[in-house]
């Protein structure tokens, strides 16, 4: 399909441009396309369930840094936890980009974590008015 096919949103892009965009920097963008793709509900719930995931791996990646310097020799425990989770966090990103561009930007859930994710991400956009 070309881009053409797909039915521009209140951003002047098309849905799948919006779906992957929604994940191009994490939870920065899932914000913004939140808001400017609020017409649009399957960008909406691709823009939440960036929010949602990037977001809560923001909060537990600075949990781990902070436990990780307050705990000295143990601290390097932390520290593979948080390369290990940044690695995972590559992995969805990656996947979640690719999912949305074979999908035409329809709703999907995110690769590996989407039953854990989808469900707080549905939340969040149906509180978007």
């Amino acid at each position: 399909m070309t881009s053409s096919q797909y039915p521009t949103n209140s951003t002047g892009l098309d849905k799948k441009t919006s779906a992957i965009l929604s994940y191009a920097l994490g939870w920065l963008t899932g914000v913004i396309f939140l808001f400017v793709g609020k017409n649009d509900p399957d960008v909406k719930f691709h823009a939440a369930q960036s929010v949602v995931f990037f977001g809560a791996v923001s909060v537990l990646n600075i949990v781990l840094s902070i436990l990780g310097s307050l705990l000295g020799a143990l601290g390097i425990i932390f520290s593979l936890a948080g390369l290990a989770l940044s690695l995972l966090t590559l992995v969805v990103w990656i996947l979640a980009m690719v999912q949305a561009n074979k999908t035409g930007g329809a709703r999907a859930e995110l690769p590996l974590l989407g039953k854990f994710v989808a469900p707080y991400a549905d939340q969040l956009a149906n509180s978007v008015k």
